[in-house]
């Protein structure tokens, strides 16, 4: 029987799923566990689902000979070696579009909220001040948004701030197809230049690292907007700290950080608390239910696709192969390395024990190689042994119909 184990509350569609599909043995963390806790709880897994907390590092995969797949329940797999799940013959598969309405509403409405001064003017109220001056405050409308990664969020983005009556330029490192009137900027400088409000929508990673940092916050117009809900490295907090202080810059609004609390009572560790022009929230562009019961949805019908056909369409680290409509008896998932003769020793292997091959579909990627291949005949233990066995296998699997 195949054991499913799913961590940090992911929404109930993705049991609906799994149990649709026969599989019923499936273990629910609420949170996120982490060491010999996280090591203990994986043991016997064969699926994994987990979202942006769960490390699962070369050191757990080590431990988890019968892990076949992982499923990410959200945009970001940085929490995943998948490297090392590779090289293990486990794909990884995530949601890239399933919450691209939710982290573009958010950002949105916090443009909004800064250009009318809402968050310290709330705080005002609160403390018993009636401060209905106009000073600082803009329409939305007129007003330049400037996007700085132009993908399935950004371009949605950008969309929602035409509704509003914004002007929209943006920037990629790739060249983007325009959607509505949004215009691409020459350089990056001359976005921030440009721009009233500058919102981020870029990968992580060495290259986005400090991608606005001091020097990029003194491009920016005076009074600007900064925006990031995408990684929390890609901002320079020290640095924006004191644009904002200085007032060179008149409010920002951060969903993700550098380093984040590991549960919901650590504080967060960051000079921007306690700024009145500054919008905090934890992490929760993508945390809304319509996204999260969609991501449960479709992570787990991905990782129910694999299971059941071998199919690896849309995994972030795996040779990518669709699936067909079976036409053996049998269909044999053989995961090896990407060297020549992988595929002649397969085949010599099923042809010593009487298979005919029917059907044969092959990708790589790096170092490994994936075939599906569905034969006639009876494939008992022996066969299976004696392919796993083989020097150049690094996985392989059967799959009965």
């Amino acid at each position: 029987m195949t054991r499913i184990v799913l961590f940090e509350n992911i929404h109930p569609s993705a049991r609906e799923v799994f149990t649709a599909a026969g599989f019923t043995d499936i273990a629910t963390h609420a949170g996120a566990l982490s060491g010999d806790e996280l090591i203990q709880a994986v043991q016997g897994a064969n699926v994994l689902g987990i979202r942006s907390r769960t490390q699962l590092t070369d050191e757990v995969l080590a431990t988890m000979p019968d892990l076949r797949c992982v499923g990410c329940f959200c945009i970001g797999t940085n929490q995943v070696d998948l490297e090392s799940a590779l090289m293990r013959g486990v794909p990884v598969f995530n949601a890239p579009y399933s919450n691209t309405r939710s982290v573009a509403e958010l950002v949105l409405a916090q443009a909004i909220l800064l250009l009318r001064r809402i968050p310290e003017l709330n705080v005002r109220v609160h403390e018993g001040f009636w401060d209905k001056s106009a000073e600082g405050s803009y329409e939305a409308r007129g007003k330049t948004l400037g996007i700085i990664g132009y993908g399935n969020i950004g371009s949605q983005v950008g969309t929602l701030a035409e509704a509003v009556g914004m002007r929209v330029i943006f920037h990629d490192i790739e060249a983007k197809l325009p959607l509505g009137n949004a215009k691409a900027t020459s350089s990056l400088k001359n976005l921030l230049s440009n721009a009233d409000v500058v919102t981020l929508h870029v990968p992580g990673g060495e290259g986005t690292k400090n991608l606005i940092n001091r020097e990029a916050m003194l491009a920016m117009k005076p009074g600007a907007i900064l925006i990031n809900a995408s990684r929390g490295t890609v901002v320079d907090i020290d640095a924006l700290h004191d644009a904002l202080k200085s007032g060179h810059l008149a409010g920002a609004a951060l969903d993700v950080f550098p380093t984040e609390p590991k549960g919901r009572d650590e504080p967060l560790d960051s000079p921007l608390r306690g700024m009145p022009n500054v919008v905090l929230t934890p992490h929760i562009g993508g945390s809304t239910q319509e996204s999260q019961e969609n991501i449960g949805s479709e992570v787990a019908e991905k990782l129910v696709n694999f299971l059941k056909s071998g199919a690896s369409k849309g995994s972030v680290n795996f040779p990518e192969v669709s699936a067909r409509e079976v036409v053996g008896t049998a269909r044999i998932l053989y995961v090896h390395k990407n060297l020549p003769g992988a595929m002649g020793s397969l085949s010599g292997l099923l042809a010593e024990r009487g298979l005919n091959i029917v059907s044969q579909r092959l990708q790589t990627r790096g170092q490994i190689g994936y075939a599906i291949t569905d034969v006639d005949g009876q494939v008992d233990g022996a066969v299976l042994e004696a392919l796993r066995a083989h020097p150049m296998a690094v996985r392989c699997e059967l799959i009965t119909f």
